[in-house]
């Protein structure tokens, strides 16, 4: 009978077998060559000067039967399966591919956007033209955003066995194990590229399909059911199950739903700035002032305070990361950070945030649009202050909080360039005053932080869809649209790859209860 024990070791030690399994011996009393052990889980603790690993084991016993360490995925033909359509290939949309294929359903993908290989040909475009393509940029096309903005796997969801299922499948596909095992697991823009073409090709393999620059223009629905969908406005589908996994940027689908009369709603999200610090500042604030070492990770930080009554916190933190340009309309600009799977670019970034609610727009608490509209406002706002282009309005952070232009900047990582902006006349008054007080107070929880070589990049404003789509919570359907069944991000009820990645493996198990059951005769 396997065992699993937890041990602390210093850094330097993780990498070495033979320091392992001595403490490993001396905890359960066998001897170092008694035994079997694997990684299950690891964590830094830099409480203290003195940093630890946490390490979690499996200890098997020689002579035990060790379960099958591979990871399995049913490769059913579903080419004759009943079809179920999916409309957006982000990570809800893949997800919900392949659940569909193991549990036998056609999945039918529809992405508006291009594949993952000519996306980048677009993104290239906006960093180095400031041409935005509407439907093919960083939150737009194969894997949706997480594709192109860090692949950061860390969620809190509750449901730890459908986690464990999401970070086995990426592993299957072409992840490291080592998601399996760290507390804050991460892939790194560079490779996510090549895996999301693994579950392409595999969904693919198994009988299902795949579109690209297939974008969803209507829907239809008759006596409050869907049977079909338009896509490019000229190719009507019967549709009987559709997934709508569409992400918090495809503000068209929300309109499209109003004007058919789907219920859409207001939904509350968060928006600020991305800021960058040099990595080095944060390791040496995190670490203790340890510097440049191979044995602990880049740092990281996590920060929240009350503000006025208000949640003001860090976002999508990422350690040796990059700032990239996220619009997806010409007269906008949005900001986002990401990190390669090393994390070794010499900056760290963060969106730091501020709380939005409809109830912030007196009067309009019922419009659907009010959030969404408020975000486009500030967007805009940003695009003109920095002249109309995809440079983006920044300031530093000292300068920020003493309300001064910043004359010069350290540097900074957005590829199409800054503009200096005093940021208090461009973000709306009650978001700038909780940053400028966040700010000072975040400078006294970790001493540093608040500085002049750390820049504001104007704004961070796609935290989340300010838009949701309503669902009943039992069978995950539109309340008033049998067949809809609205998922993830872009629906409001998920946040993040894995967080995304389960709800749409979730809405097509749905599916499969309704078809088993016979409610869909």
């Amino acid at each position: 009978m396997s065992q699993k024990i937890q041990i602390q070791l210093k850094p330097e030690e993780v990498n070495s077998e033979e320091i392992i399994r001595a403490t490993i011996s001396k905890n359960i009393g066998l001897t170092e060559d008694a035994f079997t052990f694997f990684w299950r889980k690891r964590s830094i603790d830099a409480r203290k000067r003195d940093i630890k690993i946490n390490g979690t084991f499996e200890i098997f016993e020689i002579g035990e039967e060790i379960p099958d360490q591979q990871i399995h995925f049913p490769k059913n033909d579903v080419s004759k399966g009943q079809f179920v359509h999916i409309i957006g290939a982000g990570p809800a949309g893949l997800y919900a591919a392949l659940k569909a294929i193991e549990l036998g359903f056609k999945p039918v993908i529809f992405e508006r956007g291009k594949d993952v290989k000519s996306r980048r040909r677009d993104l290239a475009k906006l960093n180095k033209e400031q041409i935005v393509n509407p439907e093919s940029n960083y939150c737009f096309g194969e894997g949706g955003a997480g594709t192109y903005s860090d692949g950061k796997l860390y969620t809190r969801s509750k449901k730890r066995g459908d986690v464990q299922q999401a970070m086995e499948w990426l592993v299957y596909f072409g992840a490291d194990k080592d998601i399996l095992v760290d507390a804050h697991p991460h892939i790194g823009t560079n490779k996510l590229p090549k895996l999301i073409e693994n579950i392409r090709e595999f969904i693919k393999s198994c009988g299902g399909e795949v579109h690209f620059e297939s974008k969803l223009t209507d829907i239809h629905i008759e006596n409050k059911k869907i049977v079909g969908l338009t896509i490019n406005k000229t190719q009507k589908i019967n549709a009987d199950y559709v997934v709508l996994a569409t992400g918090h940027s495809a503000r068209d689908i929300f309109y499209l739903l109003h004007k058919r009369g789907v219920k859409v709603q207001a939904k509350p999200f968060a928006l600020g700035v991305r800021i960058e610090h040099t990595q080095d500042l944060i390791d040496s604030i995190q670490y203790h002032g340890r510097l440049n070492d191979d044995f602990v990770p880049p740092a990281s930080y996590s920060l929240v305070i009350q503000v006025d009554g208000r949640g003001v916190y860090s976002f999508c933190m990422c350690p040796g990361g990059i700032i990239a340009p996220c619009a997806t309309e010409q007269e906008e600009v949005v900001t986002n950070g990401w990190s390669p799977s090393k994390r070794n670019n010499p900056y760290s970034n963060s969106g730091i945030v501020v709380s939005i609610s409809p109830d912030d727009f007196p009067g309009k608490e019922n419009d659907p649009f009010v959030c969404l509209d408020f975000q486009k406002s500030v967007e805009k706002a940003c695009w003109e202050a920095a002249g109309k282009t995809q440079r983006v309005p920044a300031q530093c952070m000292k300068d920020f909080v003493e309300n001064k232009l910043t004359k010069e900047f350290p540097r900074s990582s957005y590829q199409p360039g800054i503009v200096s902006v005093n940021l208090h006349e461009v973000l709306p008054k009650f978001v700038a005053k909780r940053l400028q007080q966040a700010f000072k107070d975040f400078g006294r929880k970790m001493p540093g932080y608040l500085t002049n070589d750390a820049v504001l990049h104007a704004p961070e404003s796609r935290t989340s869809s300010p838009v949701q789509i309503p669902r009943d919570k039992e069978s995950m359907m539109h309340p008033d649209v049998y067949g809809l069944f609205p998922c993830a991000e872009g629906a409001g009820y998920a946040g993040g790859i894995i967080s995304a990645a389960i709800d749409g493996m979730q809405c097509v198990s749905a599916i499969k209860r309704v078809t088993s059951d016979g409610s869909d005769e």
